[in-house]
């Protein structure tokens, strides 16, 4: 049965450690000269709506070191571009490919192309949502602190798709969040309310960053308000 990576969400907590392990076991072997190449013989179809510098470098670096090849895909190449819908460009994607990374506008068209795809899908970003980042800033956490169990981490920033993610990882581990965005740029409503009611070590909203400052293990900062945001504000 196939696993996609939509959102943090679609991992348990046992996923997390055996990412870890494999993360750790991969960087050792990179670091020592050690070939490492499971994914060889592998192809991975990663499609750009939206234009990305470090997610392209690093999901083609990193089946290229692992042994597998990566396609960049954009809709002005495609059939995709032309009207095709998503779920035949999914269901014929899914004879070439062995993995298809997504990196667009809306959360609903992952959703949507990865129901239609028999071949594992990943999130590289939408909107909504950020999965790959916060894996990666989870594993550098442990990295350089052991552990992030029972870790007061703040958010400072705007409710974008960062956030959104910072929250739905607090619900899923035993992570305190707290998070200071400017008033009218709060996180996903219903990803708040229901990464509040399953946290165990509880997620707080503030509006002055100093306020979710206050005794965190982990500053992790991003805009104030993000550069496509239609209104700007200040904040001093």
């Amino acid at each position: 049965m196939k696993k996609d990576l939509l959102s943090i969400y679609d991992l348990e907590p046992a996923d997390f450690e055996k990412i870890w392990a494999k993360a750790k076991k991969l960087k050792k072997d990179l670091k020592s000269g050690k070939s490492s190449t499971p994914l060889q013989g592998k192809t991975l179809g990663m499609i750009f709506d939206k234009s990305s510098t470090r997610t392209r470098i690093s999901f083609e670096v990193g089946m290229y070191q692992l042994g597998g090849i990566a396609l960049f895909l954009t809709s002005r190449d495609t059939q995709i571009g032309r009207g095709e819908t998503i779920s035949d460009s999914a269901r014929m994607m899914s004879r070439y490919l062995n993995g298809i990374m997504i990196r667009t506008f809306s959360q609903k068209s992952v959703e949507d192309f990865a129901r239609y795809a028999s071949i594992p899908v990943i999130n590289g970003l939408t909107d909504l949502l950020h999965p790959c980042q916060i894996l990666s800033d989870l594993f550098t956490i442990k990295e350089k602190i052991g552990s992030y169990d029972r870790l007061k981490i703040a958010y400072i920033g705007d409710g974008n798709n960062i956030a959104n993610t910072w929250i739905e990882a607090a619900a899923k581990l035993p992570i305190k969040l707290s998070l200071a965005c400017p008033e009218g740029y709060d996180p996903d409503r219903k990803i708040m309310t229901k990464g509040k009611k399953e946290s165990k070590e509880g997620i707080t909203l503030y509006r002055d960053p100093l306020d979710a400052a206050k005794n965190a293990d982990v500053l992790y900062t991003d805009v104030w308000v993000s550069i496509n945001a239609k209104n700007r504000i200040m904040y001093h």
